[in-house]
Protein backbone atom coordinates (compact mmCIF):
# COMPACT_ATOMS: atom_id res chain seq x y z
CA UNK A 1 0.00 0.00 0.00
CA UNK A 2 1.46 3.69 -0.82
CA UNK A 3 0.22 6.43 1.13
CA UNK A 4 -0.06 10.42 -0.06
CA UNK A 5 -0.58 12.78 2.67
CA UNK A 6 -1.48 15.84 1.78
CA UNK A 7 -3.42 19.03 3.32
CA UNK A 8 -0.66 20.30 5.52
CA UNK A 9 -0.08 24.56 5.65
CA UNK A 10 0.13 27.13 7.87
CA UNK A 11 -2.61 28.57 9.71
CA UNK A 12 -3.12 30.91 12.46
CA UNK A 13 -4.16 29.51 15.94
CA UNK A 14 -8.14 29.03 16.07
CA UNK A 15 -8.14 28.37 12.45
CA UNK A 16 -8.71 25.16 10.56
CA UNK A 17 -7.02 22.52 8.34
CA UNK A 18 -7.95 18.96 6.63
CA UNK A 19 -5.56 16.60 5.97
CA UNK A 20 -5.90 13.75 3.56
CA UNK A 21 -4.30 10.08 3.02
CA UNK A 22 -4.80 8.75 -0.40
CA UNK A 23 -4.42 5.00 -0.02
CA UNK A 24 -3.03 3.11 -3.49
CA UNK A 25 -2.29 -0.66 -3.91
CA UNK A 26 -3.84 -3.37 -2.15
CA UNK A 27 -6.04 -1.14 0.15
CA UNK A 28 -8.57 -3.42 0.39
CA UNK A 29 -6.27 -5.34 2.90
CA UNK A 30 -6.06 -2.68 5.55
CA UNK A 31 -7.60 -2.50 8.91
CA UNK A 32 -6.95 0.67 10.49
CA UNK A 33 -5.65 3.92 9.46
CA UNK A 34 -3.49 6.70 11.87
CA UNK A 35 -2.88 9.77 11.55
CA UNK A 36 0.72 10.97 13.71
CA UNK A 37 2.42 13.94 13.81
CA UNK A 38 6.36 14.50 15.48
CA UNK A 39 8.24 17.53 16.06
CA UNK A 40 11.69 17.83 16.33
CA UNK A 41 13.16 16.54 19.81
CA UNK A 42 10.01 14.46 20.21
CA UNK A 43 8.76 11.14 19.90
CA UNK A 44 6.07 10.43 17.41
CA UNK A 45 2.74 10.22 19.02
CA UNK A 46 -0.66 8.72 17.57
CA UNK A 47 -3.54 11.44 16.77
CA UNK A 48 -6.51 9.77 15.89
CA UNK A 49 -7.02 6.03 14.04
CA UNK A 50 -9.90 4.72 12.43
CA UNK A 51 -10.82 1.12 11.34
CA UNK A 52 -11.43 0.11 7.82
CA UNK A 53 -15.60 0.12 8.40
CA UNK A 54 -14.90 3.39 10.01
CA UNK A 55 -16.82 1.96 12.89
CA UNK A 56 -13.85 2.02 15.81
CA UNK A 57 -12.12 5.65 16.20
CA UNK A 58 -9.27 6.54 18.71
CA UNK A 59 -8.44 9.95 19.30
CA UNK A 60 -5.83 11.17 21.77
CA UNK A 61 -6.55 13.46 24.74
CA UNK A 62 -4.78 16.52 23.11
CA UNK A 63 -7.44 16.38 20.27
CA UNK A 64 -10.68 15.24 21.62
CA UNK A 65 -13.06 17.79 20.61
CA UNK A 66 -10.94 19.32 18.12
CA UNK A 67 -10.37 16.88 15.13
CA UNK A 68 -12.45 14.74 13.37
CA UNK A 69 -11.30 11.56 11.60
CA UNK A 70 -13.14 9.95 8.77
CA UNK A 71 -12.47 7.92 5.69
CA UNK A 72 -14.21 7.39 2.06
CA UNK A 73 -13.52 3.88 1.18
CA UNK A 74 -15.10 4.76 -2.60
CA UNK A 75 -11.56 6.91 -2.90
CA UNK A 76 -9.39 4.99 -0.89
CA UNK A 77 -9.18 8.13 1.57
CA UNK A 78 -8.64 8.82 5.20
CA UNK A 79 -9.05 12.68 6.16
CA UNK A 80 -8.02 14.49 9.43
CA UNK A 81 -10.17 17.66 9.95
CA UNK A 82 -8.73 19.71 12.32
CA UNK A 83 -10.45 22.95 14.24
CA UNK A 84 -9.64 24.89 16.37
CA UNK A 85 -5.83 24.72 16.07
CA UNK A 86 -3.29 25.48 18.76
CA UNK A 87 0.49 26.25 18.32
CA UNK A 88 1.11 23.04 20.33
CA UNK A 89 -0.50 21.05 16.84
CA UNK A 90 2.66 22.39 15.07
CA UNK A 91 4.16 19.08 13.69
CA UNK A 92 4.62 17.09 10.75
CA UNK A 93 1.80 14.59 10.13
CA UNK A 94 1.84 11.53 8.64
CA UNK A 95 -0.59 8.94 7.93
CA UNK A 96 -0.09 5.17 8.29
CA UNK A 97 -2.08 1.86 7.66
CA UNK A 98 -1.50 -1.72 9.87
CA UNK A 99 -2.80 -4.67 8.16
CA UNK A 100 -3.37 -6.92 10.80
CA UNK A 101 -6.38 -7.38 13.65
CA UNK A 102 -5.25 -5.28 16.88
CA UNK A 103 -6.64 -3.78 19.88
CA UNK A 104 -3.54 -1.23 20.29
CA UNK A 105 -4.34 1.25 18.33
CA UNK A 106 -0.65 2.94 18.01
CA UNK A 107 1.48 -0.05 17.50
CA UNK A 108 2.29 -2.13 14.17
CA UNK A 109 1.79 0.35 11.56
CA UNK A 110 3.05 -0.66 8.18
CA UNK A 111 3.02 1.26 5.16
CA UNK A 112 4.01 5.52 6.41
CA UNK A 113 3.07 8.52 4.12
CA UNK A 114 5.62 11.03 3.42
CA UNK A 115 4.19 13.92 5.84
CA UNK A 116 2.62 17.24 5.45
CA UNK A 117 3.93 19.56 7.88
CA UNK A 118 0.98 21.80 9.73
CA UNK A 119 1.87 25.26 11.26
CA UNK A 120 -0.44 26.97 13.63
CA UNK A 121 1.01 30.61 14.54
CA UNK A 122 0.36 32.65 17.70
Amino acid sequence: VQLQASGGGLVQAGGSLRLSCAASGRSSSIYRTGWFRQTPGKEREIVAAISWSGGSIYYADSVKGRFTISRDNAKNTVYLQMNSLKPEDTAVYYCAVRRAPSPLVGVGYDSWGQGTQVTVSS
